[in-house]
């Protein structure tokens, strides 16, 4: 696995391509749909390698809004935790779609931030079945995250978790634009 690391402030935001579900961090985002029931893409993948009882776990929480994030334990992953962040659904860039996927980022950092966690890998939520253009997507996820990071201690590890190397290859450009 290929890492590409730069500093953020007091934290390492690094980007890799992998399989989110093996990754052995504090915890993993999973780009969840509104009910946090499960579906298809790395919500599906993430459900099945977490087991039954993440399924259980999320029928309690009563779903979820868009922008927002819920937290639960990581189950079978070798993530403690997953945090369920509901991105948007792409309808063109004029209905609220670039906020409110900045939100999920933000979101998921508060939460580690409250539950005291030091590092966090995202999938690139709404890239999917959503729809959300990957190349506006990149830019949104790493701005929105080092906004967050400047008040989300104790983390200290960021890592943006991409199925594929053209999707890394956006977020690398992002985070180095961002940064340099």
């Amino acid at each position: 696995m290929s890492i590409f690391a730069r500093r953020c402030g007091t934290a390492t935001c690094e980007v890799v391509v992998a399989d989110i579900t093996t990754l052995a961090v504090d915890a993993i985002v999973n780009a969840a749909n509104g009910s946090l029931l499960g579906g298809g893409g790395v919500d599906g993948a993430i459900h099945r390698a977490a087991g039954p009882q993440l399924l259980a776990a999320c029928r309690k929480l009563g779903g979820c809004a868009t922008g927002d994030a819920k937290i639960t334990l990581g189950y079978d992953l070798p993530a403690r935790h997953v945090i369920h962040a509901v991105g948007p659904v792409w309808h063109g860039g004029r209905s609220g779609e670039d906020e409110a996927l900045a939100s999920c980022y933000r979101r998921a950092l508060q939460l580690c931030r409250q539950h005291g966690l030091a590092s966090i890998a995202f999938s690139a939520i709404s890239t999917g079945v959503y729809g959300f253009p990957p190349e506006r997507a990149a830019p949104i996820a790493v701005a929105a995250c080092i906004d967050a990071l400047r008040t989300a201690a104790p983390v200290d590890r960021v890592v943006f978790c991409c199925f594929s190397e053209p999707s890394a290859a956006l977020h690398r450009a992002a985070l180095a634009a961002a940064l340099d």
